[in-house]
């Protein structure tokens, strides 16, 4: 089993719990950077603390020495006074007394300078009776003092021998900060938030979880219904929720997607059945008038038959070829060949090439310059014969073709001076197997794809193709985008 594997194995594979997996990592660095700060703030503002209550226990214990009381043994911030030329303690308590420092001081000397009021750091002996669950004991080693001098002449002679020392004796208090408190308030504070940050984190997950397993209730009706939507039966829609949220516009998206697909399929079964009806009638022609030749060969016209059948033959091959192009401008992408095509040219051979030999007929293109357009040329020659065929079906005397260039586009009109088509029918033309003058015969009338060929082709080269009123006949539009020079 490689990493990828391993990998899919253990993440989860729901969203609702990868949902509540992304929710708790997000709210457990957050809470992981609440908690630190909380934890320096919290030391910080405790250590603050100790420092005043040193800082207040100095100033006692100075007012003390120079009234020439020794301060008592008993207080809550260890402290020692220490004099020049005397190895013994002056004064010392509140936890001091572990170390002896009556037989030597633990602090140093003062120096001989001036200091002020100064916190500092002093390095304690080893102390066996260290304990850290007491508040009040001192630890050996390095630990943070607050220092103030007794200067000579501060004391009289009387309060001098009070304390026993010489008059012109430079004396030294130390308050030694204890960090214990606040330590024992920090590591409460830690173990708090701990226990506050996970209950937190499993709380945000399971939330998380439950909203978004609520919130997903319709996506889970949604999917059963589409799953329930067939081929033979697409007429079924899933359920808008009332809400404006993002729910609604999936159902309506999905909505509107099944109704694409059942007009789609509604519109593949016309097709289906039109190609059936117009196929079915040439072959009924060809083989009625085989049957028929072939019961009375001796009474037959051959000729006749033969051109018949000749004549439904080509029939079904055109219907054939126009079926099968439909199918693949069905099925193919959007043209994107970079060729260059000139409008004009092709416009110009099918002028000359059409033949115009069933009754006087005038065709005529009309362009003042070339007119390039991207595409294929037979695709291009295709549409355009489409054109002229269904015009020339209906023309009286006269089809013109007219070819203009813009600057982005180009634009062909073919124009008959026949009877026209009704304002209301003017998409309806497009449509395939669609013939206005149902009287007329499918002979004259074509197959009925040629105008729904004609704007397939026109949209497969980003183009557009309508009908455009005009007075006499009718008159086609073509509009293309224009190739750059």
């Amino acid at each position: 089993m490689n990493a990828t594997e391993r990998r899919r194995r253990w993440w989860p594979r729901s969203v609702r719990a990868v949902a509540a997996l992304a929710a708790a990592s997000t709210a457990a660095v957050i809470l992981a950077g609440i908690g630190w700060w909380v934890h320096h703030d919290v030391y910080r503002q405790n250590i603050q603390i100790a420092e005043d209550q040193a800082k207040d226990q100095l100033w006692s214990l100075c007012d003390k020495l120079e009234q020439g009381v020794l301060p008592d043994e008993i207080s809550t911030v260890p402290y020692e006074v220490v004099a020049i030329g005397r190895r013994a303690a002056v004064a010392y308590g509140g936890g001091m007394d572990d170390f002896d420092p009556g037989a030597h001081h633990v602090m140093p000397a003062p120096p001989k300078a001036l200091r002020a009021e100064i916190i500092t750091t002093a390095r304690l002996p080893a102390n066996p009776d260290y304990d850290p669950h007491d508040k009040f004991s001192v630890a050996g080693g390095t630990n943070q003092v607050i220092t103030a001098d007794i200067l000579p002449g501060d004391l009289d002679d009387a309060k001098a021998a009070a304390l026993g020392v010489a008059t012109d004796t430079k004396m030294r208090v130390y308050v030694v900060v204890l960090p214990h408190t606040a330590e024992a308030i920090t590591k409460t504070t830690d173990r708090l938030l701990l226990r506050a940050g996970l209950g937190s984190l499993v709380l945000i997950a399971a939330v998380t979880y439950f909203a978004v397993r609520i919130a997903l209730r319709p996506v889970e009706a949604i999917r059963v219904l589409t799953a329930s939507v067939t081929a033979n039966d697409p007429r079924e829609r899933v359920t808008v929720p009332a809400a404006g949220h993002e729910i609604t516009a999936l159902a309506t998206t999905i909505n509107t997607t099944l109704q694409r697909l059942d007009n789609a399929a509604a519109q593949q079964r016309r097709f289906v059945a039109d190609a059936a009806h117009e196929l079915r009638s040439p072959l009924t022609t060809l083989l009625a008038s085989l049957e028929v030749a072939l019961a009375y060969p001796e009474r037959t016209d051959w000729p006749a038959a033969t051109t018949t059948a000749a004549r439904q033959t080509r029939r079904l091959q055109a219907l054939t070829e126009d079926l099968l192009l439909l199918a693949r401008l069905d099925t193919r992408n959007p043209h994107t060949t970079p060729a260059t095509v000139d409008l004009t040219t092709i416009a110009s051979q099918l002028t000359d090439q059409y033949p115009l030999t069933k009754r006087p007929l005038t065709l005529a293109c009309d362009s003042p310059g070339p007119a390039p357009v991207h595409g294929d040329p037979d695709e291009y020659e295709r549409l355009l014969r489409n054109l002229i065929d269904n015009a020339a079906r209906h023309a009286a005397h006269r089809i013109q073709i007219t070819i203009h260039t813009h600057d982005d586009h180009v634009t062909l009109t073919v124009h008959d001076d026949g009877p026209g088509i009704p304002t209301q029918d003017a998409e309806r033309i497009f449509e395939r197997f669609v013939r206005l003058d149902d009287a007329r015969s499918r002979d004259q009338g074509g197959t009925g794809l040629g105008l729904a060929i004609a704007r397939d082709l026109a949209h497969r080269h980003h183009g557009t193709l309508t009908l455009t009123p005009r007075t006499p006949g009718a008159c086609f539009r073509l509009r293309i985008p224009r190739a750059p020079a």
